[in-house]
């Protein structure tokens, strides 16, 4: 916070020393005039982005905090489904081999991060999750934006007649990845320091048994610009 408060200060500071050029001075010429305002012209033009870039910087480190806050409470849901139900899974998760979102092994995901950079991107926005909802109205997902809310499949063996899978031998009371995520922080949101941030976030599905047992893993990231603000963790 002291860096952002340099250029204020610097900023007086300059200004100061011009008035007292002026007032020394003996009938400075509308060349010289010229020369000081280009100069001071030239150091707000340098000085206002890298001000601006601090600001960015810290909204960055920000959302990586939160990120990984998002994954600590991840985890923790991971251990206590381990214990009650004998499988971990994660939030969102009706069991621990089925995935949350439009991925199931990680080389995909981490190509669409390659050309996720923005919200507004439909193709791949629409493989991820919204975290605390998309319609929650103290996490507001923004507009224009392509994110899914998590749902509960059914319970059953097979197909249903639309073609998806039915939840067999699942948990019972397991809830969608909203509620899930909301009980981990005790009913209250985290939002993304930026405008046009959401937290999302994706499942993939872990798979096997005994000493070949692949867990799940977990991405989650800031819709601000996913590419770089993400974070991911196998368990």
């Amino acid at each position: 916070m002291r860096t952002i408060r340099i250029f204020p200060h610097l900023m007086k500071t300059i200004l100061k020393s011009l008035a007292l050029l002026f007032r020394e001075g003996k009938g400075q010429s509308l060349a010289e005039f010229a020369v000081i305002t280009a100069m001071m012209a030239t150091f707000i033009a340098t000085a206002i982005p890298k001000y601006s870039d601090v600001m960015e910087v810290g909204k960055g480190n920000k959302s990586i905090q939160e990120l990984d806050k998002l994954l600590v409470q991840a985890k923790n849901f991971y251990e206590e489904t381990a214990t009650l139900e004998g499988r971990g899974r994660l939030p969102g998760q009706d069991k621990f081999n089925m995935g949350v979102g439009g991925y199931t092994n990680i080389v995909d995901l981490f190509d669409d991060l390659e050309l996720f950079t923005a919200f507004d991107n439909e193709t791949i926005g629409g493989k991820w999750i919204s975290v605390f909802g998309t319609d929650h109205s103290d996490a507001t997902m923004p507009s224009g934006s392509f994110f899914e809310d998590d749902t509960v499949t059914a319970d059953g063996v097979g197909y249903s007649d639309g073609g998806k899978k039915y939840c067999e031998n699942c948990a019972e009371g397991r809830a969608t990845g909203a509620v899930d995520w909301l009980r981990l922080f005790t009913g209250e949101v985290i939002n993304s320091p930026y405008q046009d941030g959401h937290y999302i976030y994706v499942v993939i599905p872990g798979s096997d048994t005994g000493d070949d047992v692949k867990s799940p893993k977990i991405c989650v990231a800031d819709a601000e610009n996913p590419k770089y603000l993400f974070k991911y963790i196998d368990l």
